[in-house]
C-alpha cells in the first residue's frame, strides 16, 4: 500500500523559484544551527541573542525553539525513543525548508543522543552546523529556569534527559559553547563569529 501511495507522489523540482534567486534577494546564504544540549544550558538564551543581534545586521532568522513546537506542530508527541526521533525528523525537516529559502534558522532542541543528531544532519545536509551548548546535569540543575528539574526530583516527570533518559555527549561538533566556563553573552559572541563567516559567502556584494 505504501508502495503504491509513493507513486502518486510527484514533487515539483523545476517549475519553482530556485534557492539562489531567493539567496539574492535577503543577500545571504542560508544555514540551520542546531544548538542541542540539556534542558537549562542557555540554548533558547543564546539563539535569542544571536537572532537579536543579526536581525540588527539585516540578517533574516527564524529561531525553531523545541518547546514552542511541542506546542504546535509536535504537540502530539511523547519523550519515548520513537517520539523523540519523530521530533528532531519533523524540526529538521522544517529547518531544511527555511534553509532553502535562505534563511538563517537557529535550532533549539535537546536532541540527547547521537543518532538522533546523525538523523537531523542527514535530513539537512551540507547546511547543518552542529553546536554543542554544554552545561553539567548539576549546573542545569541549579539554575532549574523552568521548574522542570524539580518536578523530575519530584517524580512529576518521567524519561528526563539526563536523570532518567541518558545524554550523550558529542564525539565532534562543529562548535562547543560551555556556558559554565564564559557568559552566555560570551557565547552568543563565538556562535556569532562563526555564523558570519558562513552567511557571508552569499551577501550580496
Amino acid at each position: 500500500m505504501q508502495e503504491h501511495k509513493d507513486r502518486n507522489i510527484h514533487p515539483e523540482t523545476g517549475r519553482f523559484l530556485g534557492r539562489a534567486e531567493k539567496e539574492r534577494l535577503l543577500g545571504q546564504r542560508g544555514i540551520v544551527v542546531w544548538l542541542y544540549g540539556l534542558s537549562g544550558s542557555g540554548k533558547s538564551t543564546i539563539a535569542n541573542r544571536v537572532e537579536r543581534t543579526l536581525h540588527g545586521e539585516g540578517r533574516f532568522t527564524a529561531i525553531l525553539d523545541g518547546d514552542n513546537l511541542r506546542t504546535g506542530l509536535n504537540s502530539n508527541l511523547g519523550f519515548s525513543d520513537e517520539d523523540r526521533a519523530e521530533n528532531v525528523r519533523r524540526v529538521a525537516e522544517v529547518a531544511k525548508i527555511l534553509a532553502n529559502l535562505g534563511t538563517v534558522v537557529l535550532v533549539s532542541v535537546i536532541t540527547p543522543r547521537r543518532e538522533l543528531r546523525e538523523l537531523a544532519a542527514k535530513i539537512i545536509g551540507a547546511d547543518f552546523h552542529e553546536v554543542y551548548v554544554r552545561a553539567a546535569f548539576e549546573t542545569c540543575s541549579q539554575r532549574d529556569p523552568k521548574g522542570l528539574y524539580a518536578k523530575a526530583r519530584d517524580g512529576a516527570i518521567s524519561r528526563f534527559t539526563g536523570k532518567d533518559s541518558g545524554f550523550e555527549e558529542p564525539v565532534n561538533s562543529c562548535l562547543a559553547l560551555d556556558t559554565e566556563a564564559a557568559s552566555e553573552e560570551e557565547c552568543a559572541s563565538l556562535l556569532l563569529e562563526h555564523l558570519r563567516a558562513w552567511t557571508a559567502g552569499g551577501r550580496a556584494g
